[in-house]
């Protein structure tokens, strides 16, 4: 079984690396629940306390979901050895953003965030 310590860094840290398939792959699931909240919005009827209480789920998923792709993006830039700041064009540019850093291999070897990802593809 995982530590979940490694899930909450994933998530929300903003310190060490993440390689590309971790980043992929968490992205993902940050979308599949994203999407769950905003389904079972759709599902209930229109105006309705059910409707209303999914509703403001949904809201907090997208928040904490933003947070978890800022610090997503912020580990994968460090992995090519750029600052934490660089995460904030995640905000702007969402999912194309997703496709490129999935795809470009970051720095081998350590850098001055961290030791590479333990996995790389």
């Amino acid at each position: 079984m995982a530590d979940p310590r490694n899930f909450f860094w994933l998530f929300f840290s903003l310190k060490g690396r993440a390689g590309r398939a971790a980043y992929f792959l968490a992205g993902l699931f940050v979308l599949i629940v994203q999407m769950f909240f905003f389904y079972r919005v759709g599902m209930e009827v229109e105006g309705s306390p059910a409707s209303q209480a999914w509703a403001g789920a949904f809201l907090v998923a997208v928040l904490v979901a933003t947070w978890c792709n800022f610090a997503l993006t912020a580990k994968r830039f460090h992995d090519f050895g750029k600052p934490t700041g660089y995460a904030a064009i995640s905000l702007v540019a969402g999912f194309i953003l997703v496709v490129v850093l999935s795809l470009i291999k970051g720095e081998d070897g350590p850098n001055r965030y961290g030791p590479g990802p333990d996995i790389a593809i």
